[in-house]
C-alpha cells in the first residue's frame, strides 16, 4: 500500500509539472508584437496584476502595454479601412469595364441584326466574304466579348465578397476595441475610487 501511495504522489507531481510547463509555453507564445488582436488581449490579461480589496477582485494593467495594444488595434483598423478603399476602387474599375463591355456587346448585336438583312456577299475590311463567313467572324467576336463580360462579372462578385468580409472584420475590430476601451475605463475608475478611499482612510488615521 505504501508503494502505491508513493507512486500516486510521484505521478501527481509529474502531472502538475507538465501542466505548469504547458502553461508557461502558452504564455511565451503570447505577445503584443505579433499574433491576433484576441491573442494580444489574452497576453494583456495574463500579464496584468490583480489584488482583492473589500471582497472584490481588481486587475492592474501596465499603461505601456495598454498603449501598445491600443496602437495595434488602431493599426489593424487603419489597415482594414485601407483595404476597403482599395476594394472599392477595384469594384469601381470593374463596373466601368462592365459598362463598356455592355455597350460593345449592344453595338455588336445591333450590327449583326443589320447585317443579316443584307445580301450574301459582304465587305469585311475591304474584302468580299460570304454571309456565312461574316456571321461566323462576328459571332466569334460576340462570344469572346460575352466570355470577357462573364469574367469581369465573376471578378466583380469576388471583389464584393472581399469587401463584405473586410467590413465584417472592421466591425469586429471596432467592437473589440470599444469593449476593451470600456473595460479599461471601468478599471481606471475603480482604481481611482479605491485610491481616493485609501487617501481618505490615511487622512482619517492621522
Amino acid at each position: 500500500m505504501k508503494g502505491f501511495s508513493k507512486f500516486y504522489i510521484v505521478l501527481a507531481f509529474l502531472t502538475c509539472n507538465l501542466h505548469y510547463a504547458q502553461q508557461s509555453d502558452q504564455e511565451e507564445e503570447l505577445s503584443l508584437d505579433s499574433g491576433s488582436i484576441e491573442s494580444q488581449f489574452e497576453y494583456l490579461y495574463k500579464k496584468s496584476g490583480n489584488y482583492n480589496a473589500e471582497g472584490k477582485r481588481y486587475e492592474v494593467v501596465r499603461i505601456i502595454n495598454l498603449d501598445k495594444l491600443k496602437k495595434n488595434v488602431l493599426d489593424s483598423v487603419n489597415a482594414a479601412n485601407k483595404k476597403e478603399i482599395e476594394l472599392k476602387n477595384t469594384i469601381s474599375a470593374h463596373e466601368a469595364t462592365i459598362v463598356a463591355l455592355n455597350s460593345k456587346l449592344k453595338e455588336a448585336t445591333d450590327s449583326l441584326a443589320s447585317v443579316t438583312n443584307e445580301k450574301d456577299s459582304m465587305s469585311l475590311l475591304g474584302a468580299q466574304v460570304s454571309k456565312g463567313t461574316y456571321n461566323f467572324i462576328l459571332w466569334t467576336v460576340i462570344i469572346g466579348l460575352l466570355l470577357l463580360f462573364l469574367l469581369f462579372v465573376f471578378r466583380f462578385r469576388r471583389s464584393n465578397i472581399l469587401t463584405l468580409e473586410a467590413k465584417a472584420n472592421l466591425a469586429e475590430l471596432e467592437t473589440e476595441y470599444e469593449d476593451h476601451r470600456r473595460k479599461a475605463l471601468e478599471r481606471e475608475q475603480r482604481i481611482s475610487r479605491q485610491l481616493q478611499d485609501e487617501i481618505n482612510k490615511y487622512k482619517k488615521s492621522k
